[in-house]
């Protein structure tokens, strides 16, 4: 059975009953429940996916893990978004526009992190990953983001964890990239319009409009610094880029897909990146930047499962 962690607060407080001899009677309003706290599924077991009831009752913010060294998922909520950046956002690029709305109906599943070495190396050690070994720059591995992974690589990863756990693991699309990076918000960054070193790894001695002047990243950061954002999810912003499942398209126009669901037409010999790197301007690190790489490029990337639930 899934080791369950759930923190609840519940609260009793149950209305007076009326007597015969009080004078007037007053409606009382039944006080609204509280809100059902993030539970956590973990295995008890090497591998065990979630069972059908668990997976139609998550929520967002519920997290789970399918096997001991799977990646942590969180579920973020469905809802709209405009993609793109208005063109008063500060050193915009070509490629941006035109912003319109994607809808993605479904709650699904997102990987609380980008992917670190440590579940890589889980992968190699269970024969998966094609013996790829990544390239982790002079950096070191356990759980600094695995990088030197080509888009054609990262699906043998998507592959083994998808065989291991019986359960369909994939990239995001650029729109759900871009979606649950903003998570909510309109602003270049999901924390406001700026950014600092506080904020996440990038090269902040170059600042981003009004924002401050900061040292340099030296290199990348493991995998859970810096504080998440709404959604729970860690380093959206910098540190390295990500691989999605869309192919290269200069800019959007009315094929680019309105659901959530990857463009899969264009030069597909090359793949959309989201996130921005640890030793790149600000200006590249922001939630609507766009950057393109041939498939066999080396980056990083995160995992995405969709869900069987309730729309």
């Amino acid at each position: 059975m899934l080791a369950v962690l759930l923190a609840e607060a519940a609260s009793a407080n149950p209305k007076r009953l009326p007597m015969p001899s009080d004078p007037v009677q007053v409606a009382e309003e039944e006080p609204p429940a509280p809100a059902r706290l993030p539970r956590q599924f973990f295995p008890e077991q090497k591998v065990q996916p979630l069972t059908p009831d668990i997976e139609q009752a998550l929520i967002p913010k519920d997290s789970f893990k399918e096997c001991d060294v799977c990646p942590e998922m969180v579920v973020v909520p469905k809802g709209a978004f405009m993609m793109g950046t208005p063109a008063d956002e500060p050193d915009r690029f070509k490629g941006e526009d035109p912003i319109h709305r994607v809808t993605l109906a479904r709650p699904f599943a997102v990987g609380r992190f980008t992917i670190s070495f440590d579940e890589w190396d889980a992968c190699l050690v269970d024969g998966g990953c094609g013996k790829i070994k990544g390239d982790d720059k002079g950096f070191g591995r356990g759980r600094m983001p695995a990088q030197g992974i080509s888009f054609e690589a990262a699906k043998l990863y998507l592959a083994w964890l998808s065989k291991k756990v019986g359960r369909t693991y994939r990239l995001p699309s650029e729109s759900e990239r871009e979606y649950f990076t903003r998570a909510g918000t309109i602003t270049p960054f999901w924390f406001g319009a700026t950014i600092s070193g506080q904020d996440a790894s990038y090269k902040a001695s170059i600042p981003y409009g009004d924002g401050p002047r900061g040292a340099d990243s030296k290199g990348p950061a493991v995998v859970d610094s810096y504080a998440p954002n709404p959604f729970g999810l860690y380093q959206v912003h910098g540190n390295v880029f990500e691989w999605t499942e869309d192919c290269f398209n200069k800019r959007y126009s009315e094929d680019t897909p309105a659901d959530g669901s990857p463009w899969l037409e264009g030069d597909c010999n090359k793949r959309m990146l989201r996130g921005g790197t640890w030793d790149w301007m600000a200006n590249m690190v922001r939630a609507g930047y766009r950057e393109n790489a041939t498939i066999g490029a080396h980056h990083s990337f995160r995992v995405v499962r969709t869900l069987n639930v309730r729309p």
